[in-house]
C-alpha cells in the first residue's frame, strides 16, 4: 500500500520539474568544439533558467539542454519531483514569514550574487489530517526559495540550527499573516548558549571539509598527469609513485604507500560524488585523466564561496554569544577581508589558519556569554500550539483566506498495487 504517490504511469518524465542536484539522462546529441556528447550522457542540474537547463554531465563540464532533451535517471526522482512541484504550487500561498538570506543578508553581495529567500509556512488544517502527511519543506524548483513547515521551524530553531536563526532574526524578516509576527515576538525563546554548539558543528564540518579537499588538491594534478600520460598504470603503481612525493610524514614505507592509495581512492571517491565520474572507481578515474582532466576546475571543497563562509559564520557565532543580540550584516576590516577570500585572493591555509584562530575565540565568548543556558522551550510550546488553534479555527469559521473556505485540497490519497 503506497498512499502518498499515484501510479507512476501517470507521470510525465518530460514534463516533470527537475530540482537542482536531480540526475538526468540527455536524451540527444550535443557538439563541444570538435567533440561529441552523445545522447545517454549522465549528469547532474546545476541550473534551471525557466525550459533552459544547465547540466553538469560527467567527463565534460556544464551544457545546457532544453528540458524536453532530458529526463530524470531514476523513476523514483520523477516522482518526488512531482510531489516536491504540486506542494510548491499548493501551499506556497500558505507562507507566513519570509526573508533574504546569504550574501545579501551578509553585506557581501556582489552583481552576480542570487538573491535567496527563506522562510515558514502553515500547513491548512486538512493537510494536517488524514493518512498523507503534509511536507515539512517547500522549494522552488531553481532553489533560490526554501521554506521550512511551522513545526520544523520551531524545532530547528530551539536546537539553535544556525540557517533557522539566520532567517529569523536577520533584518529583512517579514510577516505575511499574523501568525509570522506571532514567530518574530516569540523568536526570542529560541536563543541560548546552544549557539556555541550548532554555529561551531557547522563551522568545524566546513573546516574539515576546506582540509580534506585541501589534501585531495595537493596531488590531484599529478595523478591525473600520471594517467593521463600512461592510463595502463594500476592503482597499486600510482600509489608507489605518489608515495615517493608525497610530502605527509609516515612512520614506515608501507604505511607511505597504504597512505597513497588510500588517498587516490578518497580523490575518485570525491570526483564520483561530485558527479565529474561516471562510477566510484579507478577506471572511471583513468578516463576522466585521459579525456578531461586538463580543464578541470577547483574541487568543492575548496572553492572561495565555502572558505569565506567559515569565517564568517565563526564570527557571526562569537558576536552573539558576546553581545546578547545577533549581527549579520559584516563591515570594515572583517568585509574587506571576507570579500577578499571570495574573489579566491587569499591562499586556503591562510584561512584555514585564520579559523583555527577564531575558533578560540568563539569557545572564550562562551564562557563569558550572558545568554540562557537552554532555550525557553515552554514558550516554544506554546507558540505551537497557538499557531495550530489559530489554523484549525479558520477551518472551521470558513474565513476567507488559504487557511478557511480557500485553503487547497489536500493531497489526493489513491491504492497503488
Amino acid at each position: 500500500m503506497d498512499v502518498r504517490l499515484r501510479p507512476l504511469a501517470s507521470l510525465d518524465a518530460r514534463s516533470v520539474p527537475l530540482p537542482h542536484g536531480t540526475e538526468v539522462v540527455t536524451h540527444v546529441d550535443r557538439v563541444v568544439g570538435d567533440r561529441r556528447v552523445p545522447q545517454g550522457a549522465m549528469g547532474r542540474v546545476v541550473k534551471v533558467d525557466g525550459d533552459a537547463i544547465d547540466v553538469h554531465v560527467v567527463g565534460v563540464g556544464v551544457l545546457r539542454y532544453a528540458r524536453d532533451e532530458i529526463l530524470p535517471r531514476k523513476v523514483g526522482q520523477i516522482a518526488y519531483a512531482h510531489r516536491r512541484a504540486d506542494a510548491w504550487r499548493a501551499l506556497r500561498p500558505c507562507v507566513v514569514l519570509e526573508t533574504t538570506v546569504g550574501s545579501r543578508a551578509w553585506n557581501l553581495a556582489d552583481h552576480a550574487s542570487d538573491e535567496d529567500r527563506r522562510g515558514v509556512f502553515a500547513p491548512p488544517f486538512s493537510w494536517t489530517q488524514g493518512l498523507v502527511a503534509p511536507p515539512d519543506d517547500l522549494a522552488s524548483a531553481d532553489g533560490s526559495a526554501a521554506y521550512w513547515s511551522v513545526s520544523k521551524a520551531v524545532r530547528q530553531a530551539l536546537r539553535a540550527d544556525p540557517n533557522t536563526l539566520e532567517a529569523l532574526f536577520v533584518p529583512s524578516a517579514r510577516a505575511l499573516d499574523p501568525i509570522g509576527e506571532w514567530i518574530l515576538d516569540a523568536r526570542g525563546a529560541f536563543v541560548s548558549i546552544e549557539i556555541y554548539g550548532t554555529f561551531g558543528r557547522y563551522a568545524l564540518g566546513q573546516l574539515h571539509r576546506l582540509e580534506q579537499g585541501l589534501r585531495l588538491a595537493e596531488h590531484r594534478a599529478v595523478v591525473l598527469e600520471w594517467l593521463r600520460d600512461d592510463p595502463t598504470l594500476t592503482l597499486d603503481a600510482i600509489a608507489e609513485r605518489l608515495s615517493k612525493v608525497s610530502t605527509r610524514v609516515m612512520p614506515t614505507e608501507a604505511d607511505r604507500v597504504h597512505q597513497a592509495k588510500q588517498y587516490v581512492k578518497q580523490l575518485y571517491r570525491s570526483l564520483a560524488d561530485q558527479g565529474v565520474i561516471e562510477s566510484n572507481d579507478f577506471a572511471s578515474l583513468v578516463r576522466f585523466a585521459a579525456d578531461r582532466a586538463a580543464d578541470f576546475d577547483l574541487p568543492r571543497e575548496l572553492r572561495p564561496k565555502n572558505a569565506y563562509n567559515l569565517l564568517r559564520l565563526l564570527s557571526t557565532g562569537t558576536r552573539w554569544l558576546r553581545e546578547g543580540a545577533p549581527t549579520f550584516a559584516v563591515e570594515g576590516a572583517l568585509r574587506d577581508r571576507l570579500l577578499a577570500i571570495k574573489r579566491g585572493e587569499v591562499p586556503l591555509p591562510d584561512v584555514l589558519a585564520e579559523a583555527e584562530t577564531m575558533a578560540h575565540d568563539l569557545e572564550r565568548a562562551r564562557t563569558e556569554s550572558q545568554l540562557p543556558a537552554r532555550p525557553d522551550v515552554a514558550r516554544a510550546d506554546a507558540l505551537l500550539r497557538r499557531i495550530g488553534e489559530e489554523v484549525a479555527r479558520r477551518s472551521i469559521a470558513r474565513e476567507p483566506g488559504v487557511w478557511g473556505r480557500d485553503a487547497p485540497p489536500p493531497p489526493e490519497v489513491t491504492w497503488n498495487d
